[in-house]
C-alpha cells in the first residue's frame, strides 16, 4: 500500500485534518504518541466554541476562528453533538476597565464579529443576578462543546474514510527521498523501531509539533518554531447546576497570556474556574492543580462573584497550552505552513496551535487541505 498521507499527532486538530484528507486524498496513516485519541492540550480545556473577539485583525487566529466557530456549530447540529449556544459575557468591575470593553468590541468588529452588545450594570444584573459588574460586553455566539464526543466523531469519520490510526507511536526523523517521498523513523511504545515512506507530512503533534518540526531537519529557533508550555491550573465550584446561565470573563490579560481566570459552565451546568497561565520553563508535563493557588483563584472571581465563599473551590484539572510566546514576548499566530521554502515539499507543519484551535479545528483542516492542494510554491 503507498500511503499518501501522514498525519502526525491525533488531538482535535489532527482528527480534523485526517477527516478532512482520507478516502478521496489516498491511504492516510494517523500516528499519535498516546494510547488513545486527544489525550493532551485537546481534553484539557475550557471546551468553549469562541466567537473570534481579541485576536489581531487579518490573524490567522481570527479568520480561522471566525469560519471554525461557523463550521462547528453547523456539524454539531449535522451530527448531533452536544453543545450549547450559551453566550458569555466579558466584564468590567472598574472604570479603567470599561474602557478597555470599547477597545475590545472595536477590535472584535475589526474581525467580523458583529454581534457583541455593550450592557450597563443594570442589563449585566438583569442577564446574571449575581454577576457583580460596572459594564459587560455581551457575545450570544460563544458557547460550550463536549470536545470528547467531537473528536470520537472525528475519529471515526476518518476511520470510515479508510484512514489507519497507529498509537504509542513516536516519531524520531523525518527525511526526504531523492523520489520526491518522505522516510519517516518511529519508535514504539517496546522500544521496537520501524520505517515507512509517504508522499506528504502534516505535523499536527500539538505539545511536541516543535520537535516534530525538528526532526524533519528544520532549525526552530532560526523559524521562530519553538513552542513555550504554560500550564493553566481549574478549580470546580461547589454551586448549584444553574447558579449561572452564561459564560463569565474578566477582562482579558495583557498580550493575550491568558483571558483571565474566568467561570465556564459545562453541559450540566457546574461551573469551572480557570484557567491560570503559569510558564514551565523546563517544558515539564505538569499536570498538578496547585491548592496553594486557591486563595489567588478565589480573589480573581470574587471580584465578579461577590458571594463565593474560597472553601466553594476544589482542584479540578490543569491542561498546557503550547505557546510559541514565552514571558515578555508579543502576541504570535498560529503557523501552518507548506515548507517548500525550506526544501520540505508537501509538509506542512502547525505549529503553536492553542487557543482558538478546539474552536478552529475544522477551518484549519480546510486550511491544511487548501495548502497542499496548491501544492509547491
Amino acid at each position: 500500500m503507498r500511503i499518501k498521507t501522514t498525519v502526525i499527532g491525533a488531538g482535535v486538530i489532527g482528527l480534523a485534518v485526517a477527516e478532512r484528507l482520507a478516502g478521496s486524498k489516498g491511504p492516510l496513516l494517523v500516528i499519535e504518541r498516546n494510547p488513545a485519541i486527544g489525550q493532551e492540550t485537546s481534553s484539557r480545556n475550557s471546551e468553549v466554541i469562541h466567537a473570534g473577539i481579541y485576536y489581531p485583525r487579518g490573524s490567522l487566529k481570527s479568520e480561522l476562528c471566525r469560519k471554525g466557530r461557523l463550521m462547528l456549530y453547523e456539524r454539531c447540529r449535522a451530527a448531533g453533538i452536544r453543545h450549547l449556544r450559551c453566550g458569555k459575557l466579558i466584564v468590567a468591575t472598574s472604570p479603567e476597565e470599561e474602557s478597555r470593553l470599547e477597545k475590545i468590541k472595536r477590535q472584535a468588529e475589526a474581525n467580523g464579529v458583529n454581534d457583541l452588545r455593550l450592557l450597563s450594570a443594570g442589563q449585566t444584573r438583569q442577564m446574571e443576578p449575581l454577576v457583580r459588574a460596572t459594564a459587560a460586553l455581551f457575545s450570544p455566539s460563544t458557547g460550550i462543546i463536549d470536545s470528547h464526543r467531537l473528536m470520537r466523531h472525528l475519529a471515526a469519520r476518518a476511520r470510515r474514510a479508510g484512514a489507519l490510526f497507529f498509537f504509542r507511536t513516536t516519531v524520531e526523523t523525518i527525511r526526504l527521498r531523492p523520489d520526491g517521498r518522505y522516510t519517516i523513523s518511529v519508535r514504539y511504545r517496546d522500544g521496537k523501531t520501524d520505517t515507512f515512506a509517504t508522499d506528504q507530512v502534516v505535523n499536527c503533534a500539538g505539545l511536541e509539533a516543535d520537535r516534530v518540526a525538528a526532526c524533519a531537519g528544520i532549525d526552530i529557533d532560526a523559524c521562530r518554531y519553538r513552542q513555550h508550555f504554560w500550564k493553566g491550573e481549574y478549580f470546580s465550584c461547589d454551586l448549584p447546576a444553574g447558579f449561572i446561565k452564561h459564560l463569565v470573563y474578566p477582562v482579558p490579560l495583557p498580550a493575550n497570556v491568558g483571558l483571565g481566570i474566568h467561570a465556564t459552565i459545562d453541559l450540566a451546568g457546574r461551573i469551572r474556574l480557570g484557567p491560570n497561565a503559569t510558564y514551565l520553563p523546563d517544558r515539564q508535563y505538569d499536570y498538578t492543580v496547585s491548592m496553594e493557588n486557591r486563595k489567588l483563584f478565589h480573589r480573581a472571581a470574587r471580584r465578579y462573584f461577590p458571594d463565593l465563599k474560597e472553601e466553594q473551590l476544589q482542584p479540578e484539572m490543569a491542561g498546557i497550552r503550547p505557546k510559541l510566546q514565552k514571558p515578555g514576548d508579543g502576541v504570535r499566530d498560529f503557523i501552518i505552513q507548506e515548507e517548500s521554502g525550506k526544501g520540505l515539499p508537501r509538509l506542512v507543519n502547525c505549529i503553536g496551535i492553542e487557543s482558538p484551535g478546539l474552536t478552529s479545528c475544522l477551518a484549519i483542516a480546510g486550511h491544511v487541505a487548501s495548502v497542499l492542494e496548491a501544492g509547491p510554491v
